[in-house]
């Protein structure tokens, strides 16, 4: 039987403290039973915005470099079943203001038959693929991997038949917890092979990469009068997109960046 409304609704309320959650982890009894009953055989990438990643120069041909989108529209054809939520329950937990509330996650696999119906609806192939478009449009990005958290609120099952399709932003995202969590839960999110995030001489330092990209892991910052990007950054994309010099660049530097993230993620979840 899939969770009733009143637990979501109650997620929804407890959803604004959850950094609050994500700094008890840190304690090491704490963490290791959270992780077990929320985060275990998690495997999670974070897909770049599109319209800010450039090609590498060691890619022969950058007319072959497919855009990273192919990583949900591969599971979405491949899908025996697909369902879409009317809304994010992070935007609307948190009532966002900057990004659309009632463009929710996509589920894929058997697993997400059980779902409570009055969460959305199933969806044909060209349905979830017009949602997962009009997200990018909006400014989201995908993150699509094995979720077991959310095995656990929708109380379906098994977790290798669930496929997440999360369309974040970084103002509301659950794991703007990144920061606060402990380090085993927060390594399981993580960017996409071959994708990296680097700081170009037209960097000004002007600080809004830092101040309005709202980096999930706080990964950028301005020290010297030069943006810097740690080893946390997961490569969403969202700093480039708002640098006003155009100093940021996400890259790719491996032509088959598109397929090591499918042969990883069907290791772990099976959408037939």
């Amino acid at each position: 039987m899939s969770r009733p409304m009143w637990f979501v609704r109650m997620l929804r309320v407890a959803f604004p403290y959850r950094k609050g959650y994500a700094v008890a982890t840190r304690v090491p009894l704490i963490g290791g039973v959270v992780e077990k009953m929320l985060f275990e055989g998690d495997d999670l990438i974070a897909l770049p915005i599109e319209k800010v990643i450039s090609v590498g120069e060691d890619i022969r041909d950058p007319g072959a470099v497919v855009a990273p989108s192919e990583v949900v529209r591969h599971f979405v054809n491949k899908a025996g079943f697909i369902w879409i939520m009317d809304n994010c329950i992070c935007r609307q937990s948190t009532r966002c203001a900057d990004y659309p509330v009632d463009l929710g996650c996509v589920f894929l696999g058997e697993a997400a038959k059980d779902i409570n119906p009055r969460l959305g609806r199933p969806a044909t192939r060209e349905e979830a693929l017009d949602h997962l478009r009009r997200c990018r449009e909006a400014g989201l990005f995908h993150l699509v991997g094995r979720n077991k958290l959310d095995t656990f609120w929708l109380k379906v099952g098994p977790g290798d038949r669930l496929l997440t399709i999360c369309n974040c932003c970084t103002c509301c995202c659950l794991w703007s917890i990144l920061p606060d969590v402990a380090e085993r839960i927060g390594s399981k999110y993580t960017r996409m092979p071959g994708v990296s995030v680097i700081v170009t001489d037209r960097c000004t330092g002007c600080g809004t990469c830092a101040d309005t990209a709202r980096c999930l892991a706080r990964a950028i910052e301005v020290r010297d009068g030069r943006a810097y990007i740690s080893e946390d950054c997961r490569g969403c994309g969202h700093c480039a997109e708002v640098c006003p010099q155009g100093a940021l660049e996400v890259v790719v530097d491996d032509s088959e960046f598109i397929k090591r993230a499918i042969e990883r993620i069907e290791s772990k979840v099976d959408v037939r």
